[in-house]
């Protein structure tokens, strides 16, 4: 009887390669096939917080997982996607999969998760994600003692946007891309502007930290945030 492969999630972090932890450097420099996601035209960012850790024997499998599609149109490609990462499992080799992030926090390895899990076995990493990293670079604390936390994807409507942000003491705004101006209009109208905090592609050698009024909508990218951290000081 062969015996299946094992198959790894592993959390790369935000984008600075030393915030990879130690359980997933020793996983990934142990496993004889690493995949990870990448668009068709891009390189994988995945892969690049890891390459100088990558032995340079290993099997690479790269997959796309193609974002805002309709849920029975991605269901179909994603199946499609991860049947490789399966060939690899059937056939005994380990698979460690990078993820940025953590891959439990809006990580594209839930989707890799959800269809072989239930077939091999599985090990989940937890990676440093950027809601935790954001704050730190932009210098702000973020919440005390019993504040409360709500983390916010862009793309919801106007009106969900409003009633989280004035039930909540701090704020992640992630996901902006396009969705940058409407929440900057829902920040002003809201009186949080003022302390609200933008950066994008935090940890990572393109890190910008820009003011609110200042960053240009049309070039907000997937990797960017806004945080409002508690009006609390204790």
């Amino acid at each position: 009887m062969e015996t299946k492969g094992r198959l790894y999630g592993i959390g790369v972090g935000p984008g600075d390669p030393e915030l990879l932890t130690l359980k997933a450097l020793r996983l990934l420099q142990a496993a004889p096939v690493v995949a990870y996601q990448s668009a068709t035209d891009k390189q994988s960012i995945a892969r690049a917080i890891v390459s100088q850790y990558l032995t340079g024997n290993q099997i690479e499998v790269a997959f796309h997982l193609p974002r805002a599609l309709e849920p029975e149109k991605a269901q179909a490609i994603y199946d499609q996607e991860v049947e490789p990462i399966a060939e690899h499992l059937a056939a005994g080799r380990n698979v460690v999969v990078l993820c940025e992030g953590d891959p439990f926090f809006y990580g594209s390895f839930m989707y890799v998760f959800t269809r072989l899990s239930e077939q091999y076995e599985t090990e989940v990493v937890p990676g440093i994600s950027s809601l935790m990293a954001c704050p730190v670079a932009l210098g702000v604390p973020f919440t005390y003692y019993t504040d409360i936390l709500t983390v916010l994807p862009a793309p919801l409507p106007p009106e969900e946007l409003i009633t989280h942000l004035l039930a909540t003491d701090a704020a992640a705004i992630m996901k902006l891309g396009r969705h940058f101006t409407k929440v900057r209009d829902i920040l002003h109208q809201l009186g949080l502007a003022s302390r609200a905090r933008y950066i994008e592609r935090a940890t990572m050698a393109q890190q910008r930290i820009v003011p609110l009024d200042e960053v240009d909508p049309a070039a907000v990218p997937y990797f960017s945030m806004i945080v409002v951290p508690s009006k609390n000081r204790l």
